[in-house]
Formats: structure tokens, sequence, C-alpha cells
């Protein structure tokens, strides 16, 4: 279950996603699956042979990708390979 979206951050999210650029969009997320996992960071591009290459340099795989018929096609990013990626961009995920 996602929480903790504003819309205007989605919104900024997928504007950045139609202009080709890699997107990211970290919300609080809860998966009984992932009990240790409280957020997690989607990661997305319209390109999607750009956001393979940008996945190959984290080790991430072309398969991961979460391939939605809208466009707004991602990687979800969670626990340590959330935290050494995002920290790696430079990108703080301290939520409010």
């Amino acid at each position: 279950m996602a929480f903790g979206i504003k819309r205007k951050e989605l919104a900024q999210w997928k504007k950045q996603i139609d202009d080709g650029q890699i997107a990211f969009l970290t919300h609080y997320w809860l998966d009984d699956r992932f009990p240790d996992c409280k957020t997690v960071t989607k990661v997305g591009c319209a390109d999607l042979h750009k956001l393979e290459q940008w996945g190959a340099k984290y080790g991430l795989k072309k398969e991961w990708i979460h391939n939605r018929k809208d466009g707004y096609s991602h990687f979800d990013l969670l626990g340590q390979t959330q935290t050494s990626i995002l920290e790696k961009e430079g990108i703080d995920i301290h939520l409010q």
C-alpha cells in the first residue's frame, strides 16, 4: 500500500518521465512481502532503453522494469539497494 504522495509530486514525476528524463519518486510503502522496507523509490523514464541503461549501471536487470501501458514504466527500489543508489545519485530520501 502506497501513501504519503502529494499530487504535485506525482504530477512532477510524470512530467519528468514524459520529458524523457530519469525521474525519481520516493514514498512510504507497506507490503507484507517486505516487512523491513517502509519506503520505495520508483525510477521511471519514457525512453525504456535509457531506463535500461540507467539501471544496468547499478546492476538492475531490464526484466525488473514494471512495463506499464500508461507510459510510466519504472524500477522499484527497496531496502539497501534503494539507499545505495539514491546516495550515489545524490538524492536525500528523508520523508516528512
